[in-house]
């Protein structure tokens, strides 16, 4: 196990290379001036010339990535372009808002999800199992943005259950993660459904049967072990995109996380910012993809990495 989490860290680095090249050219060759975005459009031409050479604009680009890989190596993504602040430390500060919300979308999606989608294949063809399916549907068919406004507009400001948005206490999470993991809930109710009627039919599960076995044994203890794993793979890859793309979430509930921070510095044209998030967020999925493989041992312990 110990050396299959080394070769997939190991594995990591040239993708993170690749991915660095990607973001530095991408945002390095779109239209936008940074010179005119740190000092003002009105700025004279002298004093133009001077700023580009002493942010070392005027150097190739090789030189410019160079520069770029050695000081974020060292953990310095640079200073932001509008801010002036510093790129690590804010990332740091946002980070943990992020991750706190997509946590907690997480955990709505994969209870109501998982939950769902047992009871729809165990009940297949019932009433429940066309209900949930038709609210499947449903909910993947509606954009977050709206669903957002509605549950706001309902339990915000008709109810005044929960606050319109900002930061701050645990009840500032709940719309925002109810809104955010409503679309990976879906998901994961028809993944699950699918997953668990095809191992009702194997051939272990209909001897477990015969033996007399009661339907919760049979389900807790020989159908969910099997059927779980591609569900984990799945959720894996959500959760991954979740932390990427929870910007329209924060945006409707002004959450002050990453998303919202991309959304500035893209309108921006924040260029260290822009490049510290995709490598961030690239980071992140592999990590997360990482971890879902490492679970798949733990979930059925006859799965062994060489």
């Amino acid at each position: 196990m110990l050396n299959y989490i080394l070769r997939r860290v190991f594995g990591m680095v040239p993708v993170l290379f690749v991915i660095t090249i990607i973001a530095f050219l991408f945002v390095h060759l779109t239209p936008g001036d940074p010179i005119r975005i740190m000092y003002g459009a009105e700025i004279d031409q002298e004093t133009y010339q001077q700023m580009r050479e002493r942010e070392g604009f005027n150097d190739p680009l090789v030189v410019q990535y160079g520069r770029y890989m050695v000081n974020m190596l060292q953990g310095d993504f640079g200073m932001s372009y509008r801010t002036r602040v510093n790129v690590s430390d804010e990332i740091i500060r946002r980070f943990g808002y992020t991750f706190v919300l997509t946590v907690l979308a997480m955990f709505w999606a994969i209870v109501i999800g998982v939950g769902v989608g047992i009871l729809s294949a165990t009940k297949r063809n019932s009433l429940a199992d066309r209900s949930s399916m038709i609210a499947t549907i449903t909910a993947l068919s509606i954009p977050e943005f709206w669903f957002g406004l509605m549950i706001m507009q309902i339990f915000a400001v008709q109810l005044g259950w929960f606050p319109t948005s900002g930061s701050g206490t645990w009840i500032h999470l709940i719309l925002p993660s109810v809104t955010l993991g409503l679309g990976v809930a879906a998901t994961i109710v028809r993944f699950t459904r699918s997953s668990v009627l095809e191992v009702l039919r194997e051939d272990y599960v209909r001897t477990a049967r015969a033996k007399g076995q009661k339907e919760s044994v049979v389900i807790w203890r020989h159908v969910l072990r099997n059927a779980l794993i591609p569900v984990v793979t799945m959720s894996g890859l959500q959760f991954g995109f979740l932390i990427g793309g929870a910007v329209v979430v924060e945006q409707v509930f002004a959450w002050p996380g990453l998303g919202s921070y991309l959304i500035d510095s893209i309108l921006g044209r924040d260029y260290p910012v822009i490049q510290a998030l995709i490598l961030l967020f690239s980071l992140q999925f592999l990590v997360i993809n990482l971890l879902v493989d490492i679970s798949y041992a733990f979930l059925n312990p006859q799965i062994r990495y060489d």
